[in-house]
């Protein structure tokens, strides 16, 4: 990338307008993380459809703020009242919480912001190098290689499956049929509308995510949660981090920063394994692994670098295949959809600074939720405790007004509720979301480019195959499969 590039990049993003919207979007982000049950991933959802309108620049500045600040919000809340505001942050209550408890709060939210920090300006800069390779390597793709990477993709619903993978089949089957709805997109044949004129076009993506990710939840934690969690509520104090400690950890950053951007441009799979992974290195290499559990420094450091520096490893895969690294990114992908962008390989060949702009929103973006992080520790237990009886109405009513205004369409919040409420259903009977969602979002892909292929090749199976990199591609698939599996049946055993 020219070094003209990088300075429009940092020209754009230190603008008034969008370095507004960016502070705004890591302050709520932060909120969204701090708050059990409103994870990054609700948030992106919620907010996604008000930057309809906007330009590029703030509209990216507030969601990829909302991005970074939510991964390392969910910290919070496990540190103080042992309740991990995300999946990703469940490693972090091990030791953050007993830290809290031994009177160390400040020293543990400390550890957990810097070390997020950390973690998101080292992937933000492997997007900087990596995401033109990649882009570069898939200008060569076919519809056969488009149809395997996809494939990759839809492999890794093992990943996000929770406890059962055949209830994960199912779920990411169903996001593939709902994606089946409307006009084909070879034929122009209509398909499962029952005549209803409105859902011609298919389902509208982003109201789609608003139900499934964000109404599910409020309605499920509506239903269980009666009041604020209790927690440390003691004075915070040692927050400022020292530079010593930093130092002497710094391999254990750097493979926790690593594993944390492979993982996340590995589609499907996101924070919670890059958490876990690191967590499970740092104590196999700790000069001191009994006190992993009881309040380790490194068990924290660890965790929360690995679990920020998803955030621009899953970018990788998003800008330059158009195939989500998490379930963040599958709702960012609807973002650029919105601005008019096609995701895939000659997005950075028709917009060179647009990766340049990415770059500067997640280093500036990281460095403002440094500052947040470290300034207002003192008030987090106040933030913990706003009734969810007050909050969640907040965002049911913030997901059906998005969901309209992507399109002022109402028939889109109607399709979002309704998904919330299956949504809600689904997690009820032990179905997770995210499979679905994959489902969704990779289909329209896999679909036509299968059909594409086998066209072009006279119906000829063996063509996904024959084709080099489509072959290595569906081997990966397969490797991740039953690596995935794997994992999952070793927990259980």
């Amino acid at each position: 990338m020219s070094l003209s590039s990088i300075l429009t990049g940092l020209t754009t993003v230190i603008a008034p307008q969008c370095l507004l919207w960016l502070i705004l979007g890591v302050m709520i982000g932060i909120i969204f993380g701090a708050i059990p049950g409103l994870t990054a991933a609700t948030g992106v959802a919620v907010f996604t459809p008000i930057t309809f309108g906007m330009d590029f620049a703030p509209a990216f500045g507030f969601l990829l703020g909302l991005y970074c600040g939510g991964y390392y919000g969910g910290s919070i809340p496990a540190i103080l009242i042992h309740t991990p505001g995300a999946p990703g942050n469940v490693a972090t209550a091990l030791d953050g919480y007993p830290m809290a408890r031994q009177g160390q709060a400040g020293r543990a939210l400390s550890y957990s912001v810097t070390s997020s920090w950390l973690g998101g300006t080292f992937s933000s800069f492997c997007l900087l190098i990596f995401a033109n390779i990649v882009a570069r390597f898939a200008l060569q793709f076919g519809s056969q290689e488009y149809f395997s990477v996809a494939l990759i993709g839809l492999s890794c619903i093992v990943g996000v499956s929770g406890d059962s993978m055949l209830k994960g089949i199912i779920s990411g089957c169903m996001g593939m049929l709902l994606a089946c709805i409307g006009v084909d997109p070879m034929d122009g044949v209509l398909r499962y509308t029952f005549g209803v004129p409105a859902i011609m076009k298919g389902i509208a993506t982003v109201p789609a995510l608003v139900g499934l990710f964000a109404l599910s939840e409020a309605f499920g934690k509506s239903e269980t949660t009666t009041s604020a969690e209790k927690g440390i509520t003691g004075k915070i104090t040692g927050v400022m981090p020292h530079f010593k400690e930093y130092w002497e950890n710094k391999i254990l950053l750097l493979k926790s920063a690593v594993i944390g951007t492979i993982v996340g441009a590995i589609p499907g799979t996101g924070p919670t394994i890059a958490a876990w992974l690191s967590y499970s290195e740092a104590k196999r290499c700790s000069k001191k692994p009994e006190e992993f559990g009881n309040g380790s420094v490194e068990g924290i450091m660890a965790c929360e670098c690995s679990n920020n520096a998803v955030t621009g490893g899953a970018i990788i895969p998003m800008v330059t295949l158009g195939i989500p690294g998490d379930p963040v990114t599958a709702i960012l992908l609807s973002a650029l959809m919105i601005q008019g962008l096609t995701p895939g390989p000659t997005l950075i060949t028709k917009n060179p600074d647009l990766i340049s702009t990415i770059l500067w929103i997640l280093l500036i973006g990281n460095f403002v939720m440094l500052l947040f992080g470290l300034g207002g520790a003192k008030l987090f237990p106040k933030l913990l405790s706003i009734p969810p009886k007050i909050l969640f109405p907040i965002v049911m009513v913030m997901c059906v007004v998005g969901s309209y205004a992507v399109n002022n369409s109402s028939f889109d919040m109607w399709i979002s509720f309704g998904l919330g409420i299956f949504g809600y259903i689904m997690i009820k009977f032990g179905f997770p979301v995210a499979p679905m969602v994959l489902g969704i979002i990779l289909g329209p892909i896999m679909e036509p480019n299968f059909r594409r292929a086998l066209i072009s090749s006279k119906m000829d199976y063996t063509t996904f195959f024959t084709r080099p990199l489509s072959c290595v591609f569906i081997i990966l698939a397969f490797a991740l499969t039953f690596i995935m599996y794997r994992r999952t049946h070793s927990k259980k055993d």
